[in-house]
């Protein structure tokens, strides 16, 4: 009898695994991710749920997050992200930089939400008025072996998608945001992990990344329609 496939892990499931990764170090007994390399993975993730991002030079997004905003013309919305470089990274740069040319980092963001949905919660519920974004705890980490293929490293550039109207009108602000797609398979950090995790004190929840390959990366609008997608090698 031929085995039953593995089923790729979505949203849910590898929050669920960083989860026990975090929880593992912070205990002190790291390992245990092994099962995970080579698994497959397709993550959808809302962005852009409360509008546009700000133009505000001093407010500038961090890579590794999805954006959208007004095009320069008005006409149209362009949606983008930009990978961040992580190779340089508390969290790579022990050892993995030996093996891996390049490390391009994208957050997992609001792991408390396992829906790939933007979030619900009326402005009534706050604690005292508006508060600063949590900071990123969980991620992706792209990674290129330096005798690898290059196909699929963006080295800097962002993946970008500009939205237009209909009949020359201008594109329609979504209402519910977009959505980004990662489709890949799980990779190994050298000690043979899947996840690494990291954290500044006790007190301080860690932050945790996996080393994955990605096979595909998209744009959806909230119906789950593409918009764009850039497949790698």
């Amino acid at each position: 009898m031929a085995p039953t496939p593995v089923a790729a892990l979505d949203r849910i499931g590898l929050i669920a695994a960083m989860d026990a990764a975090a929880s593992a170090y912070a205990g002190g007994m790291e390992g245990g991710q092994d099962s995970l390399v080579g698994r497959r993975f397709v993550v959808r993730q809302a962005f852009g749920c409360a509008g546009e991002t700000s133009r505000d030079p001093e407010t500038k997004v961090e890579d590794g997050l999805a954006t959208w905003s007004r095009s320069a013309d008005g006409q149209g919305l362009k949606v983008a992200l930009t990978p961040g470089d992580w190779k340089g990274s508390p969290l790579i740069a022990d050892g993995a930089e030996q093996s891996w040319e390049a490390v391009e980092g994208v957050w997992l963001t609001r792991p408390w939400l396992r829906s790939g949905d933007c979030p619900r919660i009326s402005t009534s519920d706050n604690l005292g008025g508006p508060a600063a974004p949590s900071r990123q705890t969980m991620g992706l980490a792209s990674v290129f072996a330096a005798d690898g293929s290059r196909l699929g490293r963006r080295n800097g550039r962002a993946y970008e998608h500009t939205v237009r109207g209909v009949d020359n009108q201008p594109a329609v602000a979504p209402a519910q945001g977009y959505r980004l797609v990662l489709e890949g398979r799980i990779a190994a950090f050298p000690e043979g992990r899947a996840i690494r995790c990291r954290s500044s004190g006790p007190d301080q929840r860690p932050v945790c990344i996996a080393a994955v390959q990605l096979d595909r990366v998209a744009f959806e609008d909230a119906a789950g329609a593409t918009l764009s997608e850039w497949r790698g090698g």
